[in-house]
C-alpha cells in the first residue's frame, strides 16, 4: 500500500519522510479560489477541509491507475486572525506588501493555524472509503524588528505559505511557541492523519518504510 500526497509542499513531504513514510507526490492543480467560491459562508474548518477534499479528489483517478491499493491524502491550511469584522482566514500572501501587512497584524499576538485533511482509500483501483477533518493549533508570534522583517520578506519564504510564516524555516525565528500540534503548523498533522487513516481502515504503521533488521 502506498500513501499518495496530493500536494507540492516540500514541508509536508519532509514531515512524512521524517515520520517514516515515503509518499508518492501528485500535485493536484486545484483552483482554490474556485472551490472556495462554491461554498456558502463556510467556517474556517469547513473551508480548509473542503479544499483538502478537492485536492484529494483531483488526483484519485490518476493515483488509482498507478497505485490501485493506496490512500490519497489532501491537505490545506489557513491562518485565522482577528480582523475588523471578526475572525478572518488568510492563506498565502502572494506579495511582499500583503505579507508585511499580515505580520503587522500578528506580531506579538496569537493566531490559529487551521489545517484540513482529506483521506481517500483506494482498493483495487476503486474508492472504498473517505474521511476528512480539521485541526487547530494556536501560534504565538514574536515581534521581529523592522530590519528582521525586511530580511525575512526578502527571502521570499513567507509569500508562498499559509499565513505568511513557517515553523520549520526562516519564520521559526519569529514564532515564540505553539499550543497544539506542531506538525499541523508545518502543513500536515500527523495525529489527525493517523485518525483519518484509521477511519478508512488503514493503520499508519502499514505505511512506514521497512526498517533494516
Amino acid at each position: 500500500m502506498r500513501l499518495v500526497l496530493a500536494s507540492a509542499s516540500p514541508a509536508r513531504l519532509a514531515v512524512l519522510r521524517a515520520a517514516g513514510v515515503d509518499p508518492v507526490v501528485v500535485v493536484s492543480g486545484v483552483d482554490e479560489d474556485a472551490v472556495a467560491a462554491t461554498l456558502t459562508d463556510p467556517t474556517p474548518d469547513e473551508l480548509v477541509t473542503a479544499l483538502a477534499a478537492a485536492k484529494a479528489a483531483a488526483v484519485v483517478a490518476g493515483a488509482a491507475a498507478e497505485h490501485p491499493d493506496a490512500v490519497v491524502v489532501g491537505c490545506d491550511s489557513m491562518l485565522a486572525v482577528d480582523g475588523p469584522d471578526g475572525t478572518e482566514v488568510v492563506g498565502k500572501p502572494g506579495s511582499v506588501e500583503r505579507a508585511r501587512e499580515r505580520w503587522g497584524r500578528v506580531a506579538g499576538r496569537t493566531g490559529q493555524l487551521v489545517t484540513g485533511h482529506a483521506v481517500v482509500r483506494l482498493r483495487d483501483g476503486v474508492v472504498a472509503a473517505e474521511a476528512g477533518g480539521s485541526e487547530r493549533t494556536v501560534v504565538r508570534f514574536g515581534e521581529p524588528t523592522d530590519a528582521e522583517l525586511d530580511a525575512y520578506l526578502a527571502t521570499g519564504e513567507p509569500l508562498a505559505v499559509a499565513g505568511g510564516f513557517t515553523l520549520d524555516g526562516y519564520g521559526g525565528w519569529f514564532v515564540e511557541g505553539v499550543d497544539g500540534d506542531p506538525s499541523s503548523v508545518i502543513g500536515i498533522s500527523l495525529p489527525l492523519t493517523r485518525r483519518l487513516l484509521a477511519q478508512v481502515g488503514v493503520s499508519v504503521v502499514d505505511l512506514w518504510r521497512p526498517t533494516a533488521s
